[in-house]
């Protein structure tokens, strides 16, 4: 393919023409070079970095085929290839009507607008996205449909299937071959339900723990993940140079995210990497050298930026490095809605994507106006037609390959319904084996193994909870409102242990606060991180939230009473969890072990009849572990690290507390009082100078309308309630600095507020304002009741009201009118609400 260039979209450039020679790719026209678009911090020099040969030959006839297409497509043909919508927001209709070229579910979707649907519903809805996509009744040309979901851990968004452990714990496995038998595994499962391709593998090398998506990263030595990267691309795909996809058990992988999402500064999701270009290119490029070499299909491009300039926009990089230094033939698509984070761009409208090398839009929810975008000026001559011809060239190439021009409908295909195979014996001991490879041995005095024919206490509120150790990207995009009924065949840590130890001829009792009937031989204490994904997972430091610190009680109280402890840890990251590490006898890290994890867990923890290991720890850290919640502190154990059955006993030396300094960034008001450098506020909304700022209760305001006064919830003192004779009256919170919450707004995320009504106001709405005094409001109605509810409304409805959510002056304003009483317990982002609000 070409690097293309043109002038114009208000004085963009991008770069020069230099094309590309050999059979693997078919070219398009060439496009008069100017001069390039990039310049300066964010520009890449390709000619620094390693080259490399794609080793797809596209067959002479596939190209024969691609270029007839191409030459019979209208231009609204072309353009429906280069862009993607999400199930949630498209109907088969409108993807034959607007001809487009892939569908996607992201975190939060599913058919028919159920992401816990059956298996069963997956296959229906593909089957009738695909038969609108090749319907030729209006003499199109009538190109199937690509759906693209997020199997990262297995098929996790489908009930039933395996989930394997996140790529965190495949990482401590340090075994290739194994992440390849994982990804033919994966592969096998999404063909059951009729999807053809996965955004997968994630490829990042985190290096700040503190970034919420970590745990999608297999380590942080980048030695590690290039060594990962080869192995699962031919577990999904095959043989590097492997067509016809569907005739076998394969789907078209997608290494993400390109390019250094796992560097931003401080962790920050979608944010700023400011590294070196040497860093960027040994660190976090390491990876797609050997993608590239086992022929990956497609490749994300990043939320995230380099020195200052989008990924998503950057062409020296998309162009310049992938696709001409490391000769990537497949297609780039782009990361949900990241084109309206380019510089000059909005959701609705980026060509300067499309010019710097994205080839599809993911445009989940802003679909129809990047089409009409698109179409518009492709017919102006802005946009050159040249390089809309490379990008479709590129996406039905990639579709020549898969075989799925020729496939029949999704559920006449190989494998397709096969419902056993999700979550298949074969799969689930797959996943077992992994489970076991990846536990981490950190502390053992000798309470390890356990003994089968003993009396075991299992305890802690997370033992029992296989949503909890799936983590997120699981049936949900958080991983959060599920319970075990979701999870048919699964096994909890609880019940792996209580199964071994009664095989054994012992008894097990499970007891989350530690509590027991008959005075247990052993305890076992699970702790460790609630599921999370992008936005929810950023945390300030690396340290356990304080509220999940309660099993360390547990620990203590147990071993005061001379009962053996052993800590095992749910944890997408290495934590500062010292007290924890002091309080047990053993210490085992598990990782997001997935579906399997009780069973893995308990081969390795208990023994045989002889009192002898049955598996050994054979687990190694990817990552180095914090000594305090401040990496700068440096590693209490290196990466690398692990022990072993086998390993030299030595005394333990109890570890040095710290005090845990920091909060979560987007719980603004939690336990009744405000975050740190918030405040609560009561006003009269039409009469300024009445706001009185409420720092201590009881308090009035108002004039006496409004009374303040402590209420308990799960803790005692946590809610502020509000009892309002009559008027108008706002409650709201403040930050000394305006907030900017522009990513979470793009992504799913909701305004979530926990309340009590036990009187509900005439009329009750919920608003934002921006800095600049703009307000926008959207009634609420609520019903009374004795209970608080976690209530929560999407963020972009009160973008789309016009607010500005890079400068936010008071993110949260509870607005009355009337008599209420109203009691406030939390204010936070998230997407756990118990009721969803609907955008009036």
């Amino acid at each position: 393919m070409g690097r293309w260039a043109v002038v114009g979209l208000a004085g963009l450039v991008v770069g020069a023409c230099a094309g590309t020679t050999g059979t693997a790719r078919q070219a398009a026209a060439p496009v008069a070079a100017i001069a390039p678009l990039d310049d300066g911090a964010g520009t890449a020099h390709p000619d620094r970095w390693p080259a490399y040969d794609y080793p797809v030959v596209t067959p002479a006839a596939d190209q024969a085929r691609v270029a007839a297409l191409l030459a019979r497509m209208t231009l609204e043909e072309k353009i429906g290839q280069l862009v993607q919508a999400d199930i949630c927001c498209v109907t088969p209709d409108e993807v034959r009507q607007f001809n487009l070229g892939s569908v996607l579910n992201g975190g939060n979707s599913g058919p028919y607008g159920n992401d816990l649907a059956p298996a069963q519903d997956w296959l229906r809805l593909a089957d009738e996205f695909w038969a609108a996509s090749t319907d030729r009744s209006d003499g199109g040309a009538g190109i199937p449909v690509i759906w693209g979901t997020d199997a990262v851990h297995g098929h996790s968004n489908i009930i039933g299937a395996t989930l394997f452990p996140h790529n965190v714990g495949l990482g401590a496995m340090h075994d290739a071959a194994l992440v390849e038998r994982i990804g033919r595994a994966t592969a096998q499962e999404i063909r059951v339900t009729g999807q053809e391709w996965t955004f997968a593998p994630t490829v990042a090398v985190p290096q700040d723990w503190r970034w919420g998506r970590a745990y999608e990263g297999y380590s942080s030595d980048p030695a590690l993940v290039a060594s990962y990267v080869g192995a699962m691309v031919r577990g999904l795909q095959g043989l590097p140079n492997s067509q016809n996809l569907l005739a076998g058990p394969y789907v078209i992988a997608s290494t993400k995210h390109f390019l250094a999402d796992g560097g931003t500064d401080n962790g920050v999701d979608q944010g700023d990497s400011t590294v070196s270009e040497e860093e960027l290119r040994d660190i976090h490029g390491a990876p797609y050298g050997p993608a590239t070499a086992a022929g990956v299909g497609t490749v994300m491009a990043s939320f995230s930026s380099w020195q200052g300039q989008k990924m998503t926009g950057n062409y020296s990089l998309l162009t310049g490095v992938l696709k001409d230094r490391m000769d990537f033939g497949g297609f780039v698509v782009s990361d949900w809605n990241a084109h309206g984070q380019v510089a000059g761009c909005t959701n609705e409208s980026c060509p300067r994507a499309l010019l710097a090398g994205v080839d599809m839009y993911m445009a989940p929810d802003t679909w129809r106006p990047i089409w009409n975008d698109l179409l518009a000026r492709a017919r102006s001559g802005e946009i050159p037609l040249a390089r809309i011809d490379e990008a479709v060239t590129r996406i039905l190439t990639v579709k020549a390959r898969l075989g799925l021009l020729d496939a029949p409908t999704p559920s006449a295909r190989p494998l397709s319904g096969q419902w056993n195979l999700l979550g298949s014996p074969e799969h689930r001991d797959l996943a077992r084996e992994a489970v076991r490879k990846s536990l981490v041995l950190l502390r053992n005095d000798g309470v390890l193994p356990l003994a089968p024919g003993g009396r075991l206490l299992v305890a802690g509120d997370g033992a029992d909870d296989v949503a909890r150790q799936s983590g997120g990207w699981t049936l949900t995009w958080q991983g959060t409102g599920l319970n075990n009924d979701h999870f048919p065949g699964a096994t909890s840590l609880w019940a792996g242990l209580r199964q071994a130890v009664e095989a054994g001829g012992g008894s097990a009792e499970l007891s989350p606060d530690g509590t027991f009937t008959q005075r247990p031989d052993a305890a076992v204490v699970v702790f460790g991180e609630r599921p999370y994904a992008e936005f929810q997972g950023d945390r300030a430091t690396l340290a356990l939230d304080a509220d999940l610190t309660g099993p360390y009680a547990t620990m203590q109280r147990l071993r005061q009473q001379g009962i053996p402890v052993v800590a095992v840890m749910i944890t997408g990251r290495p934590l500062y969890v010292n007290e924890a590490l002091n309080s047990a006898d053993a210490f085992v890290v598990t990782w997001l072990p997935g579906s399997e994890g009780g069973h893995g867990l308990a081969d390795v923890l208990v023994g045989d009849a002889h009192g002898h290991p049955r598996f050994d720890f054979t687990g190694r850290l990817p990552a180095a572990w914090p000594r305090t919640p401040d990496m700068a502190d440096g590693a209490l154990y290196p990466r690398g690290h692990g022990l072993s059955y086998s390993s030299p006993r030595t005394a333990w030396a109890d570890l040095p507390l710290v005090a845990v300094q920091g909060s979560d960034s987007r719980t603004w008001f939690s336990a009744g009082v405000p975050a740190s450098s918030w405040s609560l506020y009561v006003t009269d909304p039409g009469a300024p100078g009445s706001q009185t700022r409420v720092t201590t209760v009881p308090a009035a305001a108002l004039e006496g309308r409004a009374r303040i006064t402590a209420i308990d919830t799960t803790v005692q003192e946590g809610a502020r309630r509000f009892q309002i004779t009559g008027g108008d009256t706002a409650i709201s919170l403040g930050n000394f600095d305006a907030v900017d919450i522009t990513r979470e707004t793009n992504g799913d995320v909701l305004l979530l507020f926990t309340l009590r009504a036990d009187q509900v106001p005439a009329s009750l709405a919920l608003g934002m304002r921006a800095s600049d005094g703009t307000l926008a409001t959207v009634p609420l109605t609520l019903t009374a009741g004795n209970r608080f509810v976690r209530y929560g409304m999407a963020l972009r409805c009160l973008r789309d009201k016009g607010i500005d959510m890079a400068s936010l002056g008071a993110p949260f304003i509870l607005t009355t009118s009337g008599a209420a009483d109203l009691s406030l317990a939390e204010v936070r982002l998230g997407t756990d609400a118990e009721v969803v609000l609907p955008c009036s």
